[in-house]
């Protein structure tokens, strides 16, 4: 039996990461700072790591938030997670070498002027300057997967992946990216009585959204894969604008209130959709969540935590 640790198993991401893959059999372990393990102390880490000497890892962890969350922390978001980054690799080739690195790289990481995205333009820009932090640190750990591949030969599958939305995030909008945080303040706005609902931004960037049930199936698939250090999108080529998700959780809940644009919290990117052809070529048959039911299914969770 494989083991598997998911960093940052206890977090949105990672919950869903460890529960797929315990059901497929994998000796699971989570590592986080709430279970007692802070990634970003080398010698606390790779001591954990060194214990249980697995056969990969499922980087779930990160410090993210809303686009208005990184740029008032920009500072603490680029040292955190360029040092859990930093320390992956290093723990990897100096105390599990064999252990493949699967990695969830964000579509922040594409030029800010990227359309629909393809793998072949990722480096072709810089990325946008609301995500600089964030967005870097993605292509920092594409760096980092090329370097100790060459020198130490440490395996890395890489994906590049749209924001995730569903069940088990939190509950903080500023702490969530921008569907699940609409959704929480829509429910707020409608138990308030509020007749108007406050959208931050014009409501026009045009975004691909990906369940995060979807996400963790292909994080968990990616154990039994040959390395894949240069990403591939896992993508379906579908994007809706903030207002439109607006519009069909708002209809969702029954809750027919008036938008209101809040222009002087900023965009980020204009169109944020990844290209699918290479993830068709290599998975055509994975199915993707409707983006209906996956905001079904998201408040429903939250409506069953009220």
């Amino acid at each position: 039996m494989k083991k598997i640790v998911v960093l940052g198993g206890t977090g949105f991401h990672g919950s869903h990461v460890v529960r797929l893959a315990k059901e497929k059999g994998y000796n699971v372990h989570s590592i986080s700072r709430r279970e007692g393990t802070d990634i970003r102390d080398y010698s606390q880490f790779s001591a954990k790591l060194k214990e249980i000497q697995p056969d990969a890892i499922i980087d779930c962890a990160g410090h993210e938030g809303s686009v208005h969350y990184v740029n008032q922390h920009a500072a603490e978001v680029a040292y955190d997670t360029f040092q859990m980054a930093l320390n992956l690799y290093r723990a990897v080739a100096e105390v599990c070498p064999k252990a493949v690195v699967i990695n969830a790289l964000g579509n922040c990481s594409y030029p800010g002027d990227a359309t629909v995205a393809k793998e072949s333009e990722w480096l072709s820009g810089p990325v946008h300057e609301s995500v600089l932090a964030s967005g870097m640190e993605k292509r920092v750990k594409y760096v980092l997967a090329e370097s100790f591949y060459k020198q130490h030969g440490i395996k890395s599958v890489n994906w590049i992946m749209s924001n995730c939305y569903g069940p088990g995030a939190g509950t903080d909008p500023n702490k969530l990216h921008a569907m699940n945080g609409i959704i929480i303040r829509l429910l707020t706005a409608q138990k308030n009585g509020d007749k108007k609902f406050e959208i931050w931004g014009t409501g026009r960037p045009n975004r691909e959204w990906v369940y995060v049930e979807d996400a963790a199936k292909i994080l968990v698939d990616s154990v039994e894969m040959p390395e894949q250090i240069y990403p591939v999108n896992f993508a379906q080529k579908k994007g809706y604008s903030i207002k439109e998700i607006a519009e069909m959780a708002s209809r969702e809940l029954n809750y027919p209130a008036q938008f209101v644009f809040n222009t002087s919290k900023p965009d980020g990117a204009p169109i944020k959709i990844l290209d699918d052809a290479q993830f068709r070529a290599k998975y055509p048959d994975f199915k993707f969540t409707s983006i209906e039911q996956g905001i079904k299914k998201t408040i429903e969770y939250y409506l069953s935590r009220t």
